[in-house]
């Protein structure tokens, strides 16, 4: 609940980061997603622009939206953000906790036996 994850972040539309401010303008304008409406730019780096979100309050650090927000803020954090290298703040309140360790992962799948290995091993 502080904020981090609405202020200085990347916006991704058709699963890209939003470029240029002539792609977002044309994407607010085309599409009734309100979440583009929230957003706006407030920089840009050598990945896309970078956002904050209008409707939350710096002060209070509250969303002043919150029972109404998009479907992206009530999901995050999603798994799907690590896909384009994003990484969570490092006091935000949110962790992932792995299921199962790589080790204990590795282990199982190494005790599998391999099926029609023979078919890939040329005399």
């Amino acid at each position: 609940m502080c904020g981090a994850c609405c202020q200085n972040i990347y916006v991704r539309h058709n699963n890209k980061i939003i470029k240029t401010e002539e792609e977002f303008n044309d994407i607010k304008n085309k599409d009734d997603y309100i979440f583009y409406k929230y957003v706006n730019v407030v920089g840009s780096d050598d990945f896309g622009l970078i956002f904050s979100c209008s409707k939350f309050d710096k002060e209070k650090k509250l969303c002043t939206v919150h029972k109404k927000r998009p479907p992206i803020c009530r999901n995050y954090p999603s798994e799907e953000i690590f896909t384009f290298g994003a990484c969570l703040q490092e006091n935000c309140g949110y962790r992932f906790e792995p299921i199962e360790s790589f080790s204990e992962i590795f282990n199982k799948v190494s005790k599998k036996p391999v099926k029609n290995f023979s078919e890939f091993i040329e005399d």
